[in-house]
């Protein structure tokens, strides 16, 4: 008996800006975001100030941030609206 093979169906439903942010982060700020992932910390977008980009990411109302350096800090002093 012939087995049919299934086509493969994309299950990650990943935001397409997402890609677009996580493209604008230094490497170590990759680093630093793929840890804070595992708990839960997604990427919301990333700021540029003064020549630096900081990484701003959400997760269940809390904010965190990575500096270029991908220092992490989860308390920051941040307004988001």
């Amino acid at each position: 008996m012939q087995s049919q093979k299934q086509p493969i169906v994309e299950r990650r439903h990943e935001a397409p800006e997402q890609s677009i942010w996580w493209s604008k982060l230094s490497l170590a700020q990759k680093f630093s975001a793929s840890s804070l992932g595992k708990f839960g910390y997604e990427l919301a977008f990333v700021r540029h100030e003064n020549g630096k980009s900081l990484a701003v990411l959400l997760c269940n109302g809390g904010v965190a941030v990575i500096s270029e350096d991908g220092d992490i800090n989860t308390s920051p002093d941040i307004n988001i609206r």
